[in-house]
């Protein structure tokens, strides 16, 4: 019954979407274009697709050949306009994920700006040296006209079998794809094979710019989120406790496990503010498993770490699992070349 109410609401988001893009097509609403090259990531679907993995993979090779600086809205903060992001800054102050970036590329300019277009003027402005803009999460915001389009598909999540919010996850219509210059499909499952690469790369692919790359998320030994906590402890067949506030924990939680003894876990929305009720429930989690460590993930450890009076028995056993973005058949440095290419052309 319940489901069947959303049909409306989904119906009207879906109209109010196509006529804001349509405002856009009509030239009533602008995008603005720069004298400078702006790579967008983005998605269509709320949720983790995977983009602040991808976000530093592309800052991180790009910063070799440029001066790059990372544009992020900053959802979450309780801050308003441009900011520029410091190693020290809370992440209620400049959003989490634009945080953890700073924290891994401290030599990087990262600014959050709800307003992208006034972001990128004032970054011209304060840092002439800047000559490659990484925009985050900024293909439906459409002010902005980039040079060029990355796009996350999930592949857990097809968009030709999504609904539209709130009944599905689609935050954006399909119809859109077609601005897309790359696709990068992520969380492809082990079981996927050539044909169902086809059948995707068929859904997707519409024009002859467009390019496809399939990924799976990649895990790495877990790391403690506070220094008192020892450097080791994950065996095969730990018992842990998984705490998550991300849009989509399902492999987070798949892969800990396939890896580990899941004896408790906690779910909490994406952006997720931790607060006194939450570690008194891991606490309480904890002591019916005394013998249990807690792995969370890499933006939660961020707004962990950050965060005052975690009691001692938390901290000594609060590790968080790195992931890194692992394309399928070796194909990273061609779509970074390529990435590199459309950077540098002239159209």
């Amino acid at each position: 019954m319940f489901k069947f109410l959303l049909y409306p609401a989904s119906w009207l988001y879906k109209m109010a979407v196509l006529f804001r893009h349509q405002l856009f097509d009509w030239g009533i609403l602008h995008s603005e274009k720069f004298d400078i090259p702006v790579i967008c990531i983005g998605n269509i679907t709320v949720g983790g697709t995977g983009k602040t993995p991808l976000a530093e993979m592309i800052v991180d090779y790009m910063s070799q050949t440029h001066r790059v600086a990372l544009l992020s809205r900053g959802y979450g903060r309780r801050t308003k306009g441009y900011r520029e992001v410091a190693a020290t800054d809370h992440y209620r102050d400049v959003g989490d994920e634009p945080l953890q970036i700073k924290r891994k590329f401290p030599d990087v300019c990262v600014v959050v700006c709800e307003r992208r277009a006034d972001g990128i003027r004032r970054i011209r402005t304060e840092h002439p040296e800047v000559d490659l803009i990484v925009m985050d999460d900024g293909f439906q915001h459409r002010y902005v006209e980039a040079k060029i389009n990355v796009v996350l598909i999930d592949a857990t999540r097809p968009v030709q079998e999504d609904r539209m919010l709130p009944l599905g996850s689609l935050r954006d219509v399909p119809g859109q794809l077609h601005r897309a210059h790359y696709f990068i499909v992520t969380k492809c499952p082990e079981e996927m094979n050539p044909l169902d690469r086809r059948i995707m790369r068929k859904v997707l692919i519409e024009a002859a710019y467009q390019n496809i790359y399939f990924t799976r998320m990649e895990a790495f030994r877990p790391q403690p989120v506070f220094g008192e906590a020892p450097a080791e402890g994950f065996d095969p067949g730990t018992e842990v406790i998984l705490m998550s506030g991300i849009g989509n924990p399902a492999q987070f939680v798949r892969g800990a496990s396939a890896c580990y003894r899941v004896v408790g876990e906690l779910r909490f929305e994406d952006h997720h503010v931790y607060r006194v009720k939450d570690l008194k429930t891991l606490a309480g989690l904890i002591a019916q498993h005394p013998a249990a460590m807690v792995l969370t993930t890499e933006k939660d450890a961020v707004k962990l770490a950050g965060r005052g009076k975690v009691p001692a028995e938390i901290r000594s056993r609060l590790f968080y699992q790195p992931i890194n973005i692992s394309f399928i058949d070796d194909s990273a440095t061609d779509f970074l070349q390529n990435l590199e290419k459309d950077v540098k052309s002239d159209s």
